[in-house]
């Protein structure tokens, strides 16, 4: 790893296990989202952080934002997005982060060798330019000025209830617990969602 990374994002990647673009950006994203609300590490529920994607950015906001799925102020939106939305309950201030469309643009042939490295099919030497454009563009969204590479706008917090504990039932069906608001009935007995028959005329 380059000598020039923030300690920060050092710490991000060994979290991560690997350094890749995807990492910068939610990196970025919280970077942007601290500057903007003044705000630290939430230590509890302080901060909600609203992610629009499942992919490797996701770990930056974890670590640099202390809001992850255990302390229940980290939820997911399966919208395929580079977006995160950060709420500061304290202040009731939030901000959105949105990559830009244009900020990740790749040529024909760097689409290609992508591709080929996806399945499989690169040689030693095509995973080598892979290697090396990626930590090109490691860098480069590492320098890239905050507007060129999102859009950031406050917008209205809608911060959802703090993360409750609840009561457990016992699955009819495996025997194991889950937590109430998540049972189903099946046949009068108390199922989990695994265990459960699903009824659905196409609505």
């Amino acid at each position: 790893m380059s000598d020039t990374y923030p300690k920060d994002f050092e710490e991000i990647v060994l979290f991560h296990g690997h350094l890749c673009p995807g990492l910068v950006l939610g990196y970025r994203a919280a970077k942007i989202a601290a500057a903007t609300l003044q705000i630290d590490r939430s230590e509890d529920e302080e901060l909600v952080a609203i992610v629009e994607t499942d992919a490797c950015g996701v770990d930056a906001v974890q670590v640099l934002l202390g809001c992850t799925l255990g302390k229940g102020n980290l939820l997911f939106r399966d919208y395929g997005k580079q977006v995160f939305t950060v709420i500061s309950r304290k202040d009731n201030r939030a901000v959105r982060i949105a990559m830009k469309s244009d900020a990740l643009q790749r040529t024909p042939e760097q689409e290609a060798l992508l591709r080929k490295v996806q399945c499989g099919t690169a040689s030693q030497v095509e995973h080598s330019e892979y290697d090396a454009f990626q930590g090109s563009r490691v860098d480069e969204l590492l320098s890239m000025p905050d507007e060129a590479l999102f859009t950031i706008t406050e917008v209205v917090p809608e911060a959802p209830e703090k993360a409750r504990i609840f009561k457990s039932v016992i699955c009819h069906y495996c025997g194991e617990r889950v937590m109430e608001p998540r049972a189903r009935i099946r046949d009068g007995e108390f199922a989990c969602i695994p265990c459960a028959e699903v009824y659905s005329r196409g609505w």
